[in-house]
């Protein structure tokens, strides 16, 4: 029995890789906002080894409950998969005064790395796996305004925050060191949170696109499912739709990386 901890476990492909962990009889706690979502899953799995932790990961406070929570029953983590995000068609200031995608999608992922690092560092064999764009190189960080105050758009928020958290992964590997090996994802287009657009229209086009375009939720959560048991050797891991991400592409610079994570320690 592994440990596994998901973050928006109640959708899409974090959902599918709950079942199918718990299918192979680990102790998985889902982490996800909506309290309904939550307990259906937990009603309909009925499974002793699910656990539900409601929480809002936009917000600092909330992560650092749920990093207590689990402290408090588990002496060990084995798997951190991060899936949690969230469209927002217009700007959303959380109560820590940061822009909620970027505290979300990116901030959320670097407080739980971090913050569960003496557990995962107590497993035999940790991996965290981060769902996300790496591969892609659209969008950057914008360093004279990373909570978009100026100027904000849905996409550009998605990007700067896919592209922070490819230099998170990269910050994390060279220099948090530790027993976790470190798994950037991006699956390409799934039938995976397709309901999770604030605009109608978009959720409407999203789930179109979904119906022709989109690969199986099953399909591409089959290698972070695999991952779990067998994490890669090397520590820091970058898969874009199968293939290997080349460590030289100018989204994995490590200065950019180093210059993100002291920005970020700022903010927490």
């Amino acid at each position: 029995m592994k440990t596994v901890i998901i973050s928006g476990g109640t959708d899409g492909m974090g959902r599918e890789t709950a079942l199918r962990r718990l299918d192979r009889g680990d102790d998985v706690i889902v982490i996800g906002s909506n309290e309904a979502k939550g307990r259906a899953l937990v009603d309909q799995v009925s499974n002793p080894n699910l656990r539900f932790l409601r929480a809002d990961l936009s917000s600092v406070a909330e992560v650092e409950r749920v990093v207590r929570e689990v402290s408090d029953r588990h002496e060990s983590v084995d798997a951190l998969a991060l899936f949690a995000n969230r469209l927002n068609r217009r700007r959303v200031e959380t109560a820590d005064g940061l822009e909620a995608t970027f505290a979300l999608y990116y901030l959320s992922r670097y407080l739980l790395s971090h913050r569960l690092r003496p557990l995962l560092d107590a497993s035999a064999n940790p991996v965290i796996i981060s769902v996300a764009g790496v591969g892609l190189t659209a969008g950057r960080i914008h360093w004279e305004d990373p909570q978009l105050t100026g100027k904000y758009g849905q996409v550009r928020a998605q990007l700067q925050a896919g592209r922070a958290n490819d230099l998170l992964g990269v910050a994390f590997a060279e220099q948090c060191g530790g027993r976790a090996r470190y798994v950037m994802y991006h699956p390409g287009f799934t039938r995976s949170g397709l309901d999770n657009a604030e605009n109608p229209v978009t959720r409407g086009a999203l789930k179109l696109l979904g119906r022709f375009f989109a690969r199986p939720v099953a399909e591409s959560v089959r290698p972070v499912v695999e991952w779990i048991d067998r994490p890669p050797a090397a520590p820091l891991t970058a898969v874009d739709r199968g293939r290997p991400v080349d460590p030289a592409l100018r989204t994995l610079d490590s200065a950019d990386a180093k210059r993100l994570a002291k920005y970020t320690e700022t903010l927490v």
